[in-house]
């Protein structure tokens, strides 16, 4: 429901609105692509939720929403607040039914793209009757693992964007980094899948995979996609180098024609 009009003031949708054909959906609050945008130049891991006090991150948000007398990191990011209601808004609200393959895949599906959505396709077609669960790594988990200033979006906006797949029937907010037998047992797991990208080990070295490896359960699944979240990220860093260089190059044209100018009026 925002806002758009084309450059002459007009509302972009007036044609499709007069042929009747247009459906206007709520945005989510709090959510915004600037904001991400935001995150991923600025190197700023305010945005992370569960964050202890010990952890050594404010150096990161120094240049982050600060004032000339240094306000708060959280100065400036726009906060997502996470309801049941909404997560119910974007939950399958599906059970398991008798004859469904129950599989379970994990990890931080950050910036949620099209490389999950091909993983995703690919595992939903594992089974004739699939019933897909997604363990989402809490933000320290992720941090952990990816380091920098990852994950991108915090646990609460990953949950929703990951619900809002129709591959996916139900999500484990703050899996375990390990697949444990409890979880396993718990959801009556038939198969645990895994893309191409690398497992990092846990904390203590051991393959987080290990359990459903020794039940014979596990399977790596190509995507076919090369899509990765750090190529998106790399990509728009990539793009605000081209954007300031751009705009250098214009400066430096625009200084030399005021200085031709300069020296025309002297003579």
């Amino acid at each position: 429901d925002d806002i758009t009009l084309t450059v002459d003031g007009k509302d972009t949708y007036e044609e499709v609105k007069t042929a009747g054909r247009y459906r206007e959906c709520k945005r989510t609050q709090g959510v915004s692509t600037t904001d991400l945008v935001g995150r991923m130049l600025l190197m700023t891991k305010a945005h992370h939720s569960n964050i202890d006090e010990d952890l050594d991150y404010r150096k990161h948000t120094d240049n982050f929403g600060k004032g000339p007398k240094g306000h708060s990191p959280w100065t400036g990011v726009s906060q997502f607040l996470q309801t049941s209601q909404k997560i119910i808004q974007f939950a399958s609200g599906k059970e398991p039914q008798p004859g469904d393959t129950i599989i379970y895949v994990a990890g931080a599906f950050d910036l949620f793209h099209i490389g999950h959505v091909d993983f995703l396709e690919k595992v939903h077609q594992l089974a004739e009757k699939p019933y897909i669960i997604a363990g989402l790594h809490f933000d320290q988990e992720v941090n952990r693992y990816k380091g920098k200033n990852y994950p991108i979006m915090n646990i609460h906006e990953r949950t929703l964007s990951v619900l809002a797949c129709r591959y996916v029937s139900e999500v484990v907010i703050g899996a375990p980094y390990a697949v444990t037998a409890d979880l396993l047992d718990h959801f009556r797991v038939t198969l645990v899948c895994h893309g191409m990208t690398e497992v990092v080990p846990d904390k203590d070295g051991s393959d987080p995979y290990k359990e459903p490896k020794r039940r014979n359960i596990f399977r790596l699944v190509d995507s076919g996609s090369d899509l990765t979240t750090d190529l998106i990220v790399q990509r728009i860093i990539k793009n605000r180098l081209e954007f300031e260089a751009r705009n250098q190059k214009k400066e430096a044209k625009e200084l030399a024609v005021l200085e031709a100018m300069k020296r025309q009026e002297k003579h």
